[in-house]
């Protein structure tokens, strides 16, 4: 089989690593990729939004199957524009892409469906916004109605800081049109699970639960980022709360969308906070997380490529899904200044590799004397092994094996759940 990845990051290595563990798959290709992918699958530098250069090279290259991973290409229906010309694809298409293209269509979902989530207010127009924050309870958080490569988010402890987010989404447009409309909500208290699932539109089977690190450095200090590490599974995600999670969020989201006549198919992530008053929706995602993938499919014992077209047919019950028992952690090598200011073009030299051990390219471009950084998020390094303190160690022995000048990593990946488990 030929298949096509979409997208060029972290979670597109490690989508396509797990893929080629199918004896049937001849070659993989990625658009656009980048230069450590590239040791995996051929990339050829076709942008991810870029949605007619995508079904022409997928039509050109007698492409089986797709996988569209990331989530722009999804939100401009690259998913139906494949199916149109006769190609399968992993992922949702346009109209069920909403649930993560906007925020607003998310909240209004959930209010309808009775599905938990924070308290909230949509707003087209600064000055209503504006006079909203003078009399809504604070902290608050407030988002980017539309897609803003994971920074339209602004948890605001203050009025004032509530007024500057509000000003630089609708006025100052610092998301582009992302901004144009926003949703004030109310602020969640709570450890944080992301839980990825295959969904085929009717059945849902979640994934290895995850704990997502956004903050820039230690302690939970500095600017949101992409992600700064994962670990898996999440020790707050106990088995009762996993039951009350399928319930009263999981099953009601996947019949809320089909009632709406807009059923997802794909990979539906499930971004949760663990409230005082039970689990509840901070935001949903209509692809795999990054860097959640890297330490999710890691720990996937059944062949990815099947269950995947499983999802794409129809047959995900009959379909078995299996994950390991051991536990796996990543740790994001970025560049330092990420994710405010920061340069690139610093050579990376890779260690060999190791059993166990993973690194999954995110951001790098391949030169003619070998891989130099290209973007914030540059390396992930996963580890798995029997138990999440000796996955933690593995991965940071790992990590401090590659060279890298301008490399930076947060030291406490995983300290929190460690300190959960020896409680």
């Amino acid at each position: 089989m030929n298949i096509l990845v979409v997208g060029g990051g972290g979670r597109e290595h490690a989508i396509i690593k797990a893929l080629k563990k199918n004896s049937d798959v001849k070659t993989v290709y990625c658009l656009p990729g980048n230069g450590g992918i590239q040791g995996d699958a051929e990339c050829y530098p076709v942008g991810a939004k870029n949605i007619p250069m995508i079904v022409h090279f997928a039509k050109t290259h007698r492409i089986d199957y797709a996988v569209v991973a990331q989530d722009d290409p999804l939100a401009l229906g690259c998913v139906d524009a494949l199916a149109s010309v006769g190609v399968p694809a992993f992922g949702p298409d346009k109209n069920a892409a909403r649930i993560e293209a906007s925020k607003v269509f998310a909240k209004e979902l959930m209010k309808k469906y009775g599905i938990p989530t924070a308290r909230y207010e949509a707003f087209t127009e600064s000055e209503k916004a504006l006079a909203y924050v003078e009399t809504c309870p604070v902290p608050t958080v407030v988002k980017a109605d539309g897609l803003a490569l994971g920074k339209g988010v602004t948890v605001c402890m203050t009025r004032e800081e509530a007024r500057r987010a509000v000003i630089a989404a609708m006025e100052d447009r610092a998301f582009g049109d992302a901004g144009s409309s926003i949703v004030i909500e109310e602020y969640l208290e709570g450890p944080e699970v992301s839980v990825l699932s295959f969904t085929d539109g009717e059945t849902l089977v979640p994934m290895i639960s995850s704990m997502d690190h956004k903050r820039a450095h230690d302690g939970d200090e500095g600017p949101n980022t992409g992600g700064m590490g994962t670990v898996a599974p999440n020790p707050y995600y106990t088995p009762e709360i996993a039951a009350e999670c399928m319930e009263r969020i999981f099953l009601p989201t996947v019949r809320a969308m089909a009632a709406e006549g807009c059923p997802f198919k794909g990979c539906l992530y499930f971004g949760l906070m663990l409230t005082k008053d039970g689990p509840k929706v901070i935001e949903y995602n209509c692809r795999f997380g990054d860097p959640e993938t890297q330490v999710v499919l890691p720990l996937l014992k059944s062949d990815l490529l099947t269950v995947m077209r499983a999802v794409t047919e129809g047959r995900l019950a009959e379909t078995p899904v299996e994950f390991s028992d051991k536990s796996a952690a990543c740790v994001i090598i970025a560049s330092k200044g990420y994710p405010v200011k920061y340069e690139s073009g610093f050579k990376i030299e890779l260690p060999a590799p190791e059993e166990g051990r993973e690194i999954y390219v995110a951001g790098a471009e391949a030169r003619e004397d070998g891989l130099y950084s290209k973007g914030g998020r540059v390396l992930g390094v996963t580890a798995v092994a029997g138990s999440l303190k000796e996955a933690v160690r593995e991965a940071y022995a790992y990590a401090e094996k590659v060279k890298f000048e301008n490399g930076f990593m947060r030291r406490d990946i995983g300290a929190r759940a460690l300190r959960l488990l020896e409680e």
